[in-house]
């Protein structure tokens, strides 16, 4: 754990500790690290909580509280029979689903960016330029005003495919890839970004290959667009699969603590003929011992799904393709909307 991570651990807690987050107290400080560094307590529950954007799940609580929700599944078992029946009870719900997705791919899960969005229809000037103050302030105080949205809208152009650094970082005026890949670190470091690691069959990640890069929250993908003029908006089928990812990594961390913060969560497949499984299987605890998740393709489709299945179905022989608004649950590859998958991750 970092010394900032710590000291955000310690912030809400009692005195003694908020004096050695404060740094005001140099012995409590020195005690908090041996005390905390590398250990999390050993209760039952998550033991240290991280703050995040609301998922799907939670957002749809919030602002559909008649639309009904299947049981939440672990992530090894979103093919399974159970969920299976908890998804065909729900669809004469799935344009409800659709229309919730599109909401919550516009302005994202932040509390006030939702209230916001459900009160009014659209997240406030204010609020947005408050996120891109956070940024900037995290990321790159130092540079020009609009370094950040230029980031952002680099990063929302390429995430549905392994990012060439040096590339990148040339195309988006970096003087050189270290300086891009800092300012990445940064990101990720700040929760606002999440890393994919191409993987193995058997879930390891594979060393000195490129990782895709994934924003954390819808709204922060739409944060250059409505804050500088001219930059462009993303599209919803990468923002679809963000979501999912960001879905998957957290139900992953809540399954095994420490897995986000070890940057160890998620990962996608090569295929032999150069293509990629976007999902692929990880490694996580399941009730009976180890196991793998459930590989997922994203395809912001509506028709023609078991086409876009054969890549996942010939890699695995089972999975999920996330549609647009499919809902087809009678193949080894089940089509299944990507609402309705993100709320079964919870």
């Amino acid at each position: 754990m970092r010394d900032d991570e710590l000291r955000r651990v310690l912030a809400d807690a009692n005195p003694w500790w908020a004096s050695a987050a404060a740094g005001t107290d140099p012995t409590a400080w020195a005690r908090a690290n041996r005390v905390l560094r590398g250990r999390a307590g050993s209760g039952a529950g998550q033991r240290i909580r991280q703050l995040l954007p609301m998922g799907f799940r939670d957002y749809l609580t919030a602002t559909h509280p008649r639309l009904p929700l299947p049981p939440v599944s672990h992530p090894g078992e979103l093919d399974s029979t159970s969920a299976a029946g908890a998804l065909s009870a729900l669809a004469f719900s799935v344009d409800d689903f659709d229309l919730a997705w599109q909401d919550y791919l516009t302005c994202g899960g932040f509390p006030r960016a939702v209230a916001e969005h459900h009160r009014a229809g659209a997240v406030s000037p204010t609020y947005l330029r408050d996120l891109l103050a956070w940024l900037r302030a995290d990321v790159d105080p130092e540079a020009s005003t609009d370094s950040v949205p230029l980031l952002l809208t680099g990063i929302a152009a390429r995430m549905t495919s392994p990012l060439n650094l040096t590339a990148t970082a040339a195309e988006l005026g970096y003087p050189n890839r270290d300086l891009f890949e800092r300012r990445i670190i940064r990101l990720v470091n700040s929760h606002a970004a999440l890393r994919c690691r191409q993987r193995t069959d058997d879930g390891r990640a594979v060393a000195g290959t490129r990782h895709k890069l994934y924003l954390t929250d819808p709204l922060l993908a739409w944060l250059p667009a409505l804050t500088s003029p001219g930059l462009p908006r993303p599209e919803f089928p990468a923002l679809s699969e963000m979501a999912l990812a960001v879905a998957l990594a957290r139900a992953v961390d809540q399954h095994d603590e420490g897995r986000w913060i070890a940057d160890d969560t998620i990962g996608y497949a090569r295929t032999g003929s150069g293509g990629e499984i976007d999902l692929s299987p990880v490694r996580i605890p399941g009730t009976a011992g180890p196991m793998a998740t459930t590989p997922i393709e994203s395809k912001w489709i509506d028709t023609g799904w078991r086409a876009e299945a054969r890549r996942i179905d010939a890699r695995y022989g089972h999975g999920i393709l996330a549609t647009k608004s499919i809902l087809d649950l009678d193949h080894p590859v089940r089509a299944v909307p990507a609402p309705m998958l993100a709320s079964l991750l919870g």
